[in-house]
């Protein structure tokens, strides 16, 4: 492997011999004289393979973006947060994916929900997509008070038939399934479980001594293609409703802010380095820095198709598809091959895991956008294998 450090645009920089190209596809996001910035982790074969950041992290205060930057992951979070669930499924802490949710949590059989199981339910079918009144403060920075008023919720639409992406809810939903599990919060049993036997810098509730290392985020004017943009802007009632939560809700200081930070809201708010994002993905496929996360079977249900095709509010295509709180292969992203399953989040961030290449990818930035630098990357990685 060849590393190199130089400064400015191009930050710090680590690429193995062969990946050159990968290094210059990433490069070619972040425009000359651009106020934001970009990260890279790729791991193959539980080893880091490219490690780059360039551009810039908080243009106010003058820093750079370099490998140390927190970046909000936005739905990246989702991702993390299913991993953690595998591993309670997978360590005998919860039953399986197959298992009636209301088998841990009875109060959410309410309203015909009885039979869906934990993987229905990480998969975006339980109806519960958006809330019926509006979140209060309390709710939204407390996942489990807002499952429990999620499980005596009318659902939008009959359980099990049907899927939606529920942007935010599915935080609380999770927080609710892992609580079940009888360990810590949610913040501690995360970074017990996956991200300290790791020693990766990645958090779902940030403590505080960790500030000076976020990011700012950058929100052109006009983003027509970014995530946030697409909620915002989409005519459906209940899409619009599952983004601002019947509160014009601001994502940006929702993932920013002193108390969004703190809050562990596992849809939404985790904050991380690209690698240490890559390498909890890394070690669910392979084991990385002597940990495996996951057994290849927990991976194959993980990652089993449970949600395809058009949405209950069917926007334009092409759509997710998911497994039990990952995405899988679509139209929407390819990722790498068939077996490949992760998360993407608002602003453009992309990480997953592929068992097929035994890889752990990350691409964070902190300039809102679409998804198509993330893509173009893991093009030029597809095609230098």
């Amino acid at each position: 492997m060849s590393d190199t450090t130089t400064t400015g645009r191009r930050g710090s920089a680590r690429v193995a011999p062969g990946l050159e190209s990968v290094a210059t596809a990433f490069y070619s996001t972040i425009p000359h004289g651009s106020v934001a910035g970009s990260a890279l982790s790729i791991w193959v074969d539980g080893e880091e393979v490219v490690d780059l950041a360039a551009g810039t992290a908080d243009a106010s205060a003058g820093r750079s973006f370099d490998a140390t930057a927190l970046v909000p992951l936005a739905s990246v979070t989702k991702g993390l947060s299913s991993l953690l669930i595998a591993a309670l499924v997978e360590r005998g802490d919860l039953p399986g994916f197959d298992s009636p949710l209301a088998s841990i949590w009875p109060r959410f059989a309410a309203h015909g929900k009885g039979g869906l199981t934990i993987g229905d339910v990480l998969a975006h079918r339980a109806g519960l997509s958006a809330p019926r009144r509006p979140v209060t403060d309390e709710q939204l920075y407390d996942a489990i008070v807002w499952a429990d008023e999620l499980a005596e919720q009318e659902p939008l639409w009959t359980p099990g038939r049907g899927h939606q992406y529920h942007t935010i809810s599915h935080g609380a939903l999770t927080a609710k399934i892992v609580a079940a599990a009888g360990g810590g919060s949610f913040s501690e049993d995360f970074r017990r479980i996956v991200a300290d036997p790791l020693d990766a810098d990645v958090w779902v509730g940030l403590p505080r001594e960790q500030d000076d290392r976020v990011v700012r985020m950058v929100v052109p004017g006009t983003d027509e293609d970014s995530a946030v943009s697409t909620f915002e802007t989409h005519q459906d009632h209940w899409v619009l409703r599952a983004a601002d939560l019947g509160r014009d809700l601001d994502l940006i200081e929702l993932l920013t802010s002193e108390r969004g930070r703190r809050a562990a809201i596992p849809g939404a708010n985790g904050l991380g380095t690209a690698s240490g994002v890559a390498k909890i993905w890394s070690a669910a496929v392979v084991e990385t820095d002597g940990v495996r996360l996951i057994s290849d079977e927990t991976a194959r249900q993980l990652r089993r198709p449970r949600s395809i095709g058009a949405p209950v509010f069917a926007g334009e295509p092409p759509y997710q598809h998911w497994g039990a709180g990952v995405m899988i292969p679509s139209h929407w992203q390819w990722y790498l091959t068939a077996e490949s399953f992760g998360h993407d989040g608002a602003f453009g961030q992309v990480a997953f895991a592929d068992p097929q290449h035994r890889v752990g990818f990350a691409y964070l930035t902190n300039e809102s956008g679409d998804w198509e630098r993330g893509r173009s990357i893991i093009e030029a990685f597809r095609k230098a294998l």
